[in-house]
């Protein structure tokens, strides 16, 4: 009686373990969705059903039917593109090992049967693999563990999606607001061009004056069309990354770039700040973790690495039943699992040197992306507040002596040209400044570089080698 309600006991505390192992009702997503919210402050919905892809697609038409703004481009992007989406699949694919490593094993059944003369001997057996049920408490956390890097990398690659599509808009606001001025350009340089092959036709310039004015013209018309090249270019480019087709590649941009802001962010602490947020960092910590889990689950099954339990019961026709049970294991006579153990300990200091080194990197490149943020502000604004301003007074001028015949047209349009050209580089400026902040703010959080990239991939082969 005591023996059965032992096995009793044991059935029902692995029936325990293995009903633990359950899918989660949102897949994992969750943790994903608060990282959006916390560093982007926007909605993010993974397509599961067909019910979520039409609420997506209601999202999406309600974003286009209106000039697309910067944070309405990127919460676009976030609901439409399909290659995130296929990066979601990647937390259920994650969740799913996490809930086979939870299960029992499946236990196998072999039967044999075996004639000798007239005798006929069936054997039947019923075996579970023992090792994998023991490390059964061992290698669920390891699991959980390398889900929490794959929730990690899903959440760098939205980030970093947000970022990609925050910098293609702002390229593509600049291009067609560059189109515009580049074609004003073009204008006044067609207007003076054909003026001076007027006053040749009768005789009141001269060849080199025509040529230069017909040259002007030409690097005018040679201008608008590289920019109207680049206008296309980054439009498509940001057509891609807000996953659009169709109908839809209609959107419309707004006809200028915001305004520069009135003082540039101050940040004294940014290194700080970056350790304590950045995605790549936290993975490379995880990783490190991991494997120096797995290092301590290879040293505990060193000795046992085949380890099988099973219940024998013979029978035959011309003698009794035979019952009973079998054990088998792997002897350590001539591999003592030293080599796989020294292979795990020097993968764990290759991962804790990949963190180092993913910290410093992390420290370095938030400093590089403030100083050109900072660099970028002040560059804006001095187009802004002082060779704009300048370059419209000496227009307003030169207007003022054309009218008082002190110049002549070709001046006029020649200092025309100049003050579009100031106009154009300062829009550039200022794009550049709005692609410095976005660059700032992916450096505070953290792009999935190698280092994070490689981290999982570090602690798997620890894990291969525990295993």
């Amino acid at each position: 009686m005591k023996t059965a309600n032992r096995t009793g006991l044991a059935l029902a505390t692995l029936l325990a373990l293995g009903g633990c192992a359950s899918f989660s009702p949102d897949g994992g997503f969750a943790p994903v969705e608060q990282a959006t919210q916390t560093h982007l402050g926007k909605d993010l919905r993974w397509a599961r059903s067909a019910a979520d892809q039409e609420a997506i697609d209601q999202r999406v038409a309600t974003l286009l039917a209106q000039p697309l703004a910067a944070d309405g481009a990127v919460q676009l992007a976030l609901l439409n593109n399909r290659g995130l989406q296929a990066s979601f699949q990647e937390l259920g694919i994650g969740q799913a090992e996490l809930v086979q490593a939870g299960r029992l094993p499946n236990p196998g059944l072999s039967l044999g049967r075996s004639t000798r003369g007239d005798e006929i001997e069936i054997e039947r057996g019923l075996h579970i693999n023992l090792a994998r049920l023991l490390l059964l408490p061992l290698s669920r956390p390891m699991e959980a563990r390398r889900f929490e890097q794959t929730q990690a990398r899903v959440a760098g690659s939205v980030l970093s999606l947000a970022a990609d599509t925050r910098k293609a808009y702002i390229q593509a606001v600049a291009a067609e607001e560059s189109v515009r001025y580049t074609r004003q350009v073009m204008q006044a340089a067609e207007a003076s061009a054909e003026l001076a092959r007027r006053m040749a036709q009768v005789g009141n310039f001269s060849k080199l004056q025509r040529a230069r004015e017909q040259g002007f013209y030409a690097e005018a018309a040679l201008g608008l069309a590289r920019a109207e090249q680049a206008q296309r270019a980054t439009r498509e480019r940001l057509t891609r990354l807000l996953g659009l087709w169709g109908a839809q590649t209609a959107f419309t941009l707004p006809p200028r770039l915001p305004d520069l802001p009135n003082q540039a962010r101050d940040l004294p602490d940014v290194e700080r700040t970056a350790l304590a947020q950045r995605l790549d960092v936290q993975g490379a910590k995880l990783a490190a973790e991991q494997t120096a889990s797995n290092l301590g689950l290879t040293q505990r099954t060193r000795f046992v690495n085949v380890l099988e339990l099973g219940l024998m019961r013979n029978s035959s026709n011309e003698g009794p039943t035979q019952r009973g049970w079998e054990v088998g294991f792997e002897l350590p006579l001539f591999d003592w699992s030293g080599a796989r153990v020294a292979r795990a300990e020097a993968v764990y200091m290759q991962t804790l040197h990949r963190a180092a080194e993913t910290a410093i990197n992390a420290r370095s490149e938030v400093r590089e992306a403030y100083g050109t943020y900072r660099s970028a502000y002040d560059i804006a604004r001095h187009h802004r507040d002082e060779l704009v301003p300048l370059r419209q007074q000496i227009a307003e001028e030169n207007v003022l002596r054309y009218n008082g015949m002190l110049i002549g047209v070709f001046d006029l349009l020649a200092d025309a040209r100049s003050q579009i050209a100031s106009v154009n580089a300062s829009i550039e400026a200022l794009r550049d400044f709005w692609l410095a902040q976005a660059d700032l703010d992916m450096a505070l959080v953290g792009k999935p570089g190698l280092a994070a990239l490689a981290a999982p991939a570090a602690a798997a082969e620890a894990g291969g080698a525990g295993h």
